[in-house]
């Protein structure tokens, strides 16, 4: 990252997508009659706009770039924290969306980790952080659920 109008480019982007794909799983899980993961997956879309909001507004007054989709680069296929589409089985268990769910926000929180590392601009290491430390609360977070579910206690998305 050489600005940090190019840091927050990719920040709304991997949130948008990261809001859109949760969103979307969730959907899928009400309309499964699989309330528990859509009610999950619906707190991580509610987490991604947050953060997209607080990416947007810290944007509002930067000259941004116009970036297409295919011009930004991402460690893998998509934006970090976008889950495994593989996530819309109708027959999902709890278990697994657990798993998909950490792995998303795990990859995001290793994405913001490694711009923090590798940045030279110290305007950028101080979001990056702040980014990485937001996904680490959320890792964190979906980990008390995988000890919950383990525990046959459920999930405590209410």
């Amino acid at each position: 990252m050489d600005t940090v109008e190019e840091f927050l480019a990719y920040a709304v982007k991997l949130e948008e997508e990261a809001a859109l794909r949760f969103g979307e799983l969730s959907d899928v899980m009400q309309t499964c009659g699989n309330g528990d993961v859509a009610k999950l997956f619906r707190r991580l879309s509610d987490y991604s706009r947050l953060h997209l909001a607080d990416a947007r507004a810290r944007a509002s007054f930067r000259d941004m770039p116009k970036m297409k989709a295919e011009e930004y680069t991402w460690p893998d296929l998509e934006s970090p924290e976008t889950a495994g589409i593989w996530a819309a089985d109708p027959f999902i268990g709890r278990g697994q969306a657990l798993e998909i769910a950490r792995e998303a926000e795990q990859a995001s929180l290793n994405y913001y980790k490694s711009v923090f590392e590798t940045t030279q601009d110290p305007e950028i290491r101080v979001l990056a952080k702040e980014f990485f430390e937001e996904e680490s609360e959320h890792v964190r977070e979906i980990n008390k659920w995988i000890a919950a579910h383990a525990d046959g206690r459920g999930l405590p998305v209410d």
